[in-house]
């Protein structure tokens, strides 16, 4: 047979709950990349993921590569050929470099230009020579998530592997994976059935490990086992589950034969705010919370276990003792805390170090209200409030709850401002500085709360360049780059009228003399941008767009007047006429550029002679009127539309003009009316750079 099924299985030590779905998805993908590039056909691919294995079946693979052609372009033909016909040495050197007989190239015609070529059919490998390199390329790929080293060795995954399984049907293909030989055997679960398993064919997988080991393999199959469960059992008890996803994702990652049990907590635990109660339950402790039907929280809760158990109730027992220990403390913190207003923790924030070389968290604090003035101010929100934000911003760091449970920083200081009394807007704004804290969370849409969140992160970004602490590599000290995500994503998506070379100016006089990087300006100019322009490619916009934007001039230091042109421009390039205007753009840019004039201040109107030069500025000068009120009120897409009619104009000049004449002044005239023409351009972008 021409087609087998082909099983691949990493086992290791227990892999990170939250990402296991992501590390499965990109090997999964990675795999599936590797197979197309080689041209290896099959009828379908699936993934499987538990704590401690990630694996992959590709059903009907094709054990032969087809044949195929293998091409080496060469230098242009003008270039590879002498006037005689003889080979130039540039062609010898290429033949030679390539390991090509001369006698076997030949000569490939395209629309751009002629080239010699060199092609030759190439017979295809077998599958099993090929795995090796699919399966090494393809778990290198994952490089995005964090490796570690284990052993005496360089070798680096994202954990410890223990057993690597690589069967095509019922043939072992033996193949050495991060020091560790291919082999039949692979573990099954930890306490229950088989501890190892002998695979004798590729088909029996995942089901083998169901029915010797209690391991569901299949990651979707036990989420909906835990989903339908949860959800029965809540039925039963009279409740309500509100399915938080990254939750039952991560529970779903932190188990192999799930077993789904209830359990309840002390009543009087319900006084603790619900937002901090359900924290603990469901961040803490990995339960599911159980509302009433009028979203009122119950003191019962769903939790997941690994294991079946003889004595159910034990596991229950043990789970109750821990939470209500657990709450016990809290209720203790809250009760602590609570003995004084939230402001009064303002003076201790000067005994916490914020950096080293950049002061207390008092420091940073009275930079925050500096900034989040300036910003009120520019996006007219209540300054009063804004400022208050900024004052109390950081006073639930040092509170027992915080200390605790670091991850609801910002949640404490909600409820202890409401207690004291706090606007609803300063509250809020506490609990929201933080955010973006990942991709896809919410953002900040409070103008008080934009105010805080932006102050807050400009202060770290600038601080850490300031003392030359750069994000580098896979460093990034204080999430810098998350930092600036933030900013752009809240100024874009509430479409905040701030200027950010402004704001990183203001940021800077905070500091007075922490600052020791005589770059620090054009450093997180040049970061921020860099941010921007990833920012728009990961949202799916082209490279070349971003480019000509980032180009433009003046440079949009607005990242919502950056936004603008880049969906104008998105948007224009489907238009009929669009082609037609970025080329002529390109043959003013190189006509600019080849030329060694002198380009002068403006166009003297007297040295205009020709026609088509005179309607040209004519109409270059027209354009300059009607198009300030669409530049003022980025209407880049309108005036894009109005300049596609000077496509003619230019056409018409590049015809019956010729630039380099050799009277010097006409010459320096009609590179000045290019010049002006393209500055027109670059006040939405530098289409030029367009593909």
């Amino acid at each position: 047979m021409n087609k087998k099924t082909l099983l691949v299985e990493i086992g290791t030590e227990e892999l990170p709950a939250k990402e296991l779905r992501k590390i499965a998805e990109e090997l999964f993908k990675q795999i599936s990349l590797q197979l197309n590039f080689l041209n290896l056909y099959y009828e379908n691919i699936y993934w499987f993921a538990t704590p401690r294995r990630l694996a992959i079946k590709v059903n009907n693979v094709s054990i032969f590569q087809p044949n195929y052609i293998v091409e080496k372009k060469g230098p242009s033909v003008k270039d590879a050929f002498n006037s005689d016909g003889s080979i130039t040495l540039a062609t010898k050197m290429w033949a030679n470099n390539n390991k090509i007989p001369i006698s076997e190239i030949d000569i490939l015609n395209t629309n751009k230009g002629n080239w010699v070529i060199y092609r030759k059919e190439t017979i295809g490998k077998h599958i099993s020579l090929l795995l090796p390199s699919i399966i090494n390329n393809s778990l290198k790929n994952l490089s995005k998530f964090k490796f570690m080293r284990w052993g005496s060795n360089d070798l680096q995954f994202i954990r410890p592997i223990h057993t690597i399984s690589i069967l095509l049907d019922d043939k072992l293909i033996i193949n050495n994976v991060l020091g560790i030989t291919s082999s039949k055997i692979i573990h099954g679960h930890r306490f229950m059935g088989d501890k190892e398993i002998t695979l004798n064919h590729a088909n029996e997988y995942p089901q083998i490990l169901l029915k010797k080991s209690k391991v569901i393999a299949d990651y979707d199959k036990r989420k909906k086992i835990i989903l339908d469960n949860i959800n029965n059992i809540a039925v039963k008890l009279g409740g309500v589950i509100k399915f938080d996803n990254e939750l039952l994702e991560e529970v779903t990652s932190l188990v192999e034969w799930p077993v789904i049990m209830f359990a309840s907590f002390r009543k009087e635990f319900l006084n603790i705010p619900n937002k901090i109660l359900v924290y603990i339950l469901q961040n803490n402790q990995k339960y599911f919370p159980l509302y009433d039907n009028n979203d009122n929280l119950l003191n019962k809760f769903i939790f997941v276990t690994n294991i079946i158990s003889s004595d159910p109730e034990k596991i229950i027992f043990g789970n109750e003792k821990v939470l209500n220990a657990r709450l016990k403390d809290v209720n203790f913190f809250l009760k602590n805390d609570r003995k004084k207003p939230l402001e009064k923790n303002l003076p201790i924030l000067n005994s916490v170090v914020f950096h080293k070389q950049l002061g207390s968290l008092l420091d940073k604090t009275y930079r925050i209200v500096i900034l989040t003035e300036y910003i009120a101010i520019k996006i007219n929100a209540n300054v009063k409030e804004a400022m208050r934000a900024g004052l109390l911003s950081k006073c639930d760091l040092i509170t027992d709850m915080v200390s605790e449970f670091a991850d609801i920083q910002g949640i404490v200081g909600m409820y202890y401002a409401l207690d004291d009394g706090e606007s609803e807007n300063v509250a809020n704004a506490l609990k929201e500085q933080y955010k973006p804290r990942f991709t896809d969370d919410n953002i900040p849409v409070n103008s008080i709360a934009c105010t805080l969140a932006i102050a807050d992160k400009i202060d770290t970004i600038v601080g850490m360049f300031g003392i030359g602490q750069l994000p580098k590599g896979d460093k990034d000290p204080l999430a810098l780059r998350r930092a600036a995500f933030g900013i752009l994503l809240i100024i874009i998506n509430n479409k905040l009228k701030l200027n950010i070379k402004n704001i990183i100016q203001k940021s800077m006089t905070t500091y007075n003399n922490c600052i020791n990087n005589k770059n620090t300006f054009n450093n997180v100019i040049d970061f921020m941008f860099n941010r921007l322009k990833t920012l728009y490619i990961k949202l799916g916009y082209k490279v070349d767009i971003l480019n000509a934007v980032m180009l433009s001039n003046p440079i949009p230091m607005y990242p919502i007047d950056f936004d603008a042109r880049v969906q104008a421009i998105s948007n224009f390039i489907d238009l009929n006429g669009s082609n037609e205007l970025i080329t002529a753009n390109k043959r003013v840019v190189n006509c600019l550029s080849q030329s060694h004039g002198t380009i002068n201040s403006h166009v003297n109107i007297s040295l205009l002679t020709i026609k088509e030069e005179i309607e040209l500025n004519s109409h270059l000068v027209n354009l300059n009127i009607k198009l300030k009120p669409y530049f003022l009120d980025s209407r880049y897409e309108d005036a894009l539309i109005e300049l596609i009619n000077l496509k003619k104009y230019i056409d018409n000049f590049f015809d019956k003009v010729m630039i380099n004449t050799d009277d010097v002044d006409i010459r320096n005239n009609r590179l000045t009316l290019l010049s002006q023409l393209r500055n027109l351009f670059l006040q939405i972008a530098d289409l030029s750079l367009l593909q």
